[in-house]
């Protein structure tokens, strides 16, 4: 006769559960959990009102919640990128076209400069008027890696919906995804790091007078136009090598997240920090090893009890198919009480919303180059003042 065990309390129902009960395989452990022990149903299914629907499911279904909040930023992404283009097509036609305002959000895309800028802030407590907007989403992206693990990648970024997206077209066509021996893993992880610190060493080397002449010159000034066109009228090489990235991102999980993203590397670094951790309480958990599978990063969950690995990005898919309930929750500590995912993504987008919202009160948002300045770059563009060899900044004076 077995020795029996008395499980945690749950909702005041004391369950005994014999050390055999659930080694038979992670399957039939699911069907054998008892019903105290499983977590309820979510509400949102029996409710017939709309408006009631979605709102409790954006509560209860934090995968419903983070999808809704990934396809928002995706969407809003899309609208800069489309105004930015209708910006460029006016400055390019030399004002024959009608004028429609540069949109500040497009400075998200230039982290070299959000870096320049992060320095001369620091340094100085001055927010340059070149590329403000730059700084403050940079900060608001250090300031949820810190608090919020790398839920921005996991959230919010587009680059990481994209490859998201890809990952899951693959496992559909494929019926799975490739893992990468760890002997490759390791060291390939180790390139977006290797790639952080060389832009980070090489602006921490610069003077401030360095600095400051790199955010005020022309080059940077046109930074964004630049960038623009590149992909506008972009290389055979450069195309072949965004392919390739995507069909590798088809097969493997998060391809250029995990392997070559920088800032992946210091959001990862930064999470390490942070109080928040997926934890699983190990005297509920049945090892069955749906966290583990369901991880996109490869975590091996069902074998921890605190997640601290640099790759998770706070997605919460563990969290949401652990059938026990109470057993795999996000926690500032062990024993700490859960947050909610409903909460978790609030945070995520608050701390985003409330730092750039910030930039825009205090009249950090708007860059200060006028209309008439970028009409007369945009004809310049062309000229070596907005080249750049080897990340050199070509020398300009006071007239350029």
């Amino acid at each position: 006769m077995s020795t029996q065990i008395l499980e945690p309390k749950f909702d005041d129902v004391v369950v005994a559960v014999s050390p055999d009960r659930f080694s038979s395989s992670p399957r039939n452990a699911i069907k054998k959990l008892p019903f105290e022990l499983r977590k309820p149903k979510l509400r949102f299914r029996s409710e017939m009102r709309l408006h009631r629907r979605l709102a409790l499911r954006l509560k209860e279904d934090e995968q419903f919640f983070r999808s809704f909040v990934q396809l928002a930023f995706v969407l809003l992404c899309v609208w800069i990128g489309f105004e930015f283009y209708l910006f460029a097509s006016w400055g390019a036609s030399n004002g024959a076209v009608e004028h429609v305002a540069r949109p500040p959000g497009v400075e998200g895309f230039l982290p070299i400069s959000a870096l320049m800028s992060l320095k001369y802030w620091w340094q100085t407590g001055i927010v340059n008027e070149i590329h403000p907007s730059g700084l403050f989403i940079f900060l608001a992206i250090v300031v949820s890696g810190l608090f919020l693990k790398k839920a921005f990648c996991g959230w919010l970024c587009p680059i990481g919906t994209l490859s998201e997206s890809l990952w899951m077209l693959g496992q559909k066509l494929l019926g799975k995804n490739w893992n990468i021996n760890r002997w490759f893993d390791y060291p390939l992880r180790s390139l977006k790091y290797l790639l952080l610190l060389f832009f980070v060493y090489s602006i921490n080397s610069m003077s401030l007078p360095d600095v400051k002449a790199f955010i005020y010159s022309p080059y940077n000034k046109m930074a964004d136009v630049k960038m623009y066109l590149f992909f506008a009228n972009i290389s055979s090489f450069a195309l072949g090598t965004i392919m390739v990235l995507l069909l590798l991102s088809v097969f493997v999980k998060n391809f250029w997240c995990r392997y070559l993203c920088p800032y992946g590397a210091l959001l990862g670094a930064l999470s390490w920090l942070s109080p928040l951790k997926v934890t699983r309480t190990k005297s509920t958990c049945i090892d069955c090893e749906l966290c583990t599978e369901a991880c996109p990063a490869n975590i091996k969950v069902h074998a921890l009890g605190q997640v601290w690995s640099d790759e998770c990005t706070g997605c919460l898919k563990c969290v949401t198919i652990c059938p026990v309930k109470n057993t795999l929750e996000l926690r500032t500590h062990a024993r700490g009480k859960a947050v909610p995912g409903w909460v978790f993504g609030s945070l995520v987008v608050g701390v985003f919303a409330g730092i750039t919202g910030l930039a825009m009160l205090t009249g950090h948002w708007q860059n200060g180059i006028s209309s008439q300045e970028y009409q007369r770059r945009f004809q310049q563009i062309d000229s070596p003042l907005y080249q750049h060899n080897r990340g050199q900044v070509p020398h300009y004076d006071g007239n350029d």
